[in-house]
């Protein structure tokens, strides 16, 4: 009987194995590069870090429709923004095909592919003050693209 268990849990992991995962984006996940903490009014703007574009991860069934490329599980930063601005502007300009996807502080979720030329970026009208989940991927499942991610109360 012991083994007959063993051998019905056996057949389930493999089945399990064999069947192709999806992992769409965890905003409760930890980031891979950091948290990031801005005020309205910082200095210097914009605020750029380097980043490394990419994922495995396929958007395709995760979000709404049109959402293409390919990311991480976890984020890759945190932002914490505080106070009152007419805009934010989250923006990568990398060397790969980036697409750029966020989940605002209301659970919301932006997504964009192609701002400019291949560089992706997302402007927030009167920002709420919070947690911005961040995730820099690449639209062909490329990984380890450098880049910078920028940050900016200013027209892009």
């Amino acid at each position: 009987m012991l083994r007959k268990g063993f051998a019905s849990l056996a057949t389930v992991i493999a089945l399990v194995s064999a069947a192709p995962a999806q992992a769409c984006p965890d905003w409760q996940g930890q980031p891979h590069f950091g948290t990031i903490q801005l005020n309205a009014g910082f200095q210097p703007d914009p605020y750029v870090r380097n980043i490394t574009a990419g994922g495995t991860n396929s958007l395709t069934g995760c979000g709404a429709a049109g959402w293409a490329g390919y990311v991480t599980t976890r984020p890759d930063f945190d932002l914490y923004w505080n106070g009152q601005s007419a805009q934010l502007t989250i923006a990568v300009d990398a060397s790969a095909d980036a697409v750029l996807l966020v989940n605002a502080p209301d659970g919301t979720w932006y997504y964009n592919d192609d701002y400019r030329g291949t560089d992706p970026a997302i402007t927030f009208k009167n920002p709420q003050p919070g947690l911005y989940d961040i995730w820099i991927g690449s639209y062909d499942g490329s990984q380890r693209n450098p880049g910078r991610l920028i940050f900016t109360e200013y027209n892009y």
